[in-house]
């Protein structure tokens, strides 16, 4: 038999083994279901879980905090129930496609050759969730039992901020009952060798500017016009973001959650080519820095709306407060385990504040220690991109990756 030939049947058998494999397979189940905005209808996703809490043996709850907004905790109960527990979450919602963008049908989780599986949440987030149930399964199939109960929960609406489901979630009652002292939640993919770990995030604050000004006509030089207020607000926070680019650029060290991020997202107003509008509003998406005094850059804003000449008013769609990035010292006990959980799988990471945000943030704003962390590297980051893939062999190492690293930190 020639090389060629060899080579050619080998690939073969290894598609037949990913095909045939049980975690592949519900995997691609998962993200033929379209958890897509707007408007998600998560029942199918729903009995999916109920599914795999059966196919485990496990109890499953569905908690509905709001409206058709549900969250399904599926819990596999530790040998000491009165410890702390450890929360393994994940959401259920993707973002939109343009299919038209798209080179393979977004929700047919389809596999080629190489083993790429292309679908919407492939990387964010559907990968994640479904290897803690499999990295379970696993533990399970070889009569491990944890010390501390472990509960896999999956959230809604986490794409749109998760004001329906985590944000509120963490105060109620059904959450306070689980008794967290420790969650993992996804990460982002690592191009090279190194996997990105995520301690903290930056604070999400996106600041409508509603500025008043002169109206008139358009042939004339009025003064305190709408458009002269809103060129001063968008040049002192476009100059801003130029040193924030600065600082980035000269720090080797630093990545884009050690910075600020200011975005002009939104402009609107006017009435017609020739009239100077009485009202002007502009929107920007502001990432805080974890280093960055609130109070202090609220009353900056305020500074420069007064010396734009007033008549500006500050209206926050979201507006987080400043929450304390997870302990990665000996003081977490969780941390310790975590990291001896990498260091016995050779694995390199590179602690860093987490550049956009996730559910995280409302697990570490009521005093819990949150990690973010997806298994994948030597893959190009394809959130919420067209064409979103991971590799088969990717998945499964992830699922061994994670099975190390709940057994150390369920047994912290």
């Amino acid at each position: 038999m020639c090389e060629a030939s060899k080579q050619r049947e080998a690939c073969q058998r290894r598609y037949r083994d990913w095909e045939e494999n049980e975690e592949i397979r519900i995997f691609r189940e998962y993200l033929r279901i379209p958890t897509v905005h707007p408007n998600v209808n998560y029942d199918e996703c729903v009995e999916f879980l109920k599914r795999q809490a059966s196919s485990l043996e496990l109890p499953v709850q569905v908690i509905e905090v709001n409206p058709r907004k549900p969250i399904v905790v599926i819990t596999w109960e530790g040998t000491e129930p009165e410890a702390k527990s450890i929360i393994l979450n994940s959401h259920m919602d993707v973002v939109p496609v343009y299919e038209a963008l798209w080179n393979r049908p977004p929700f047919g989780a389809e596999m080629d050759d190489e083993g790429r599986i292309y679908a919407r949440g492939a990387q964010d987030m559907k990968c994640v969730g479904m290897q803690f149930l499999a990295a379970i399964r696993a533990l399970q199939r070889d009569g491990v039992r944890l010390k501390r109960t472990i509960h896999a929960t999956f959230v809604p609406d986490e794409e749109i901020g998760g004001k329906l489901g985590m944000m509120q979630w963490v105060h109620k009652q059904s959450f306070k009952q689980l008794n967290v002292g420790f969650s993992i939640d996804e990460g982002i993919a690592g191009e090279g060798e190194i996997y990105p770990l995520f301690y903290g995030e930056r604070s999400v604050w996106h600041v409508y500017f509603t500025i008043s000004g002169t109206p008139g006509h358009g042939s004339l030089l009025l003064k305190g016009t709408a458009g002269q207020k809103a060129h001063y607000i968008i040049d002192k926070l476009m100059r801003f973001r130029e040193n924030e680019v600065k600082r980035l650029e000269n720090n080797p060290d630093f990545t884009i959650g050690d910075v600020t991020t200011v975005n002009l997202t939104i402009m609107k107003g006017g009435v017609q080519e020739n009239v100077v509008p009485p009202e002007l509003t502009v929107c920007f998406d502001i990432r805080l820095a974890v280093n960055v005094n609130h109070l202090e850059f609220e009353n900056q804003l305020l500074d420069w709306c007064r010396e734009a000449g007033g008549g500006i008013e500050l209206e926050y769609d979201q507006k987080c407060p400043y929450v304390k990035p997870t302990k990665l010292d000996d003081s977490n006990i969780y941390w310790v385990a975590f990291k001896q959980a990498l260091d016995e799988l050779g694995l390199k990471v590179k602690p860093q504040i987490f550049p956009g945000g996730t559910d995280s943030r409302y697990i570490r704003g009521i005093g819990i220690p949150a990690i973010g962390f997806s298994p994948m590297n030597n893959t190009p980051v394809l959130l919420h991109d067209h064409d979103e893939f991971l590799k088969a062999d990717t998945y499964l190492e992830g699922i061994r990756i994670y099975r190390q690293i709940i057994t150390r930190v369920a047994n912290a």
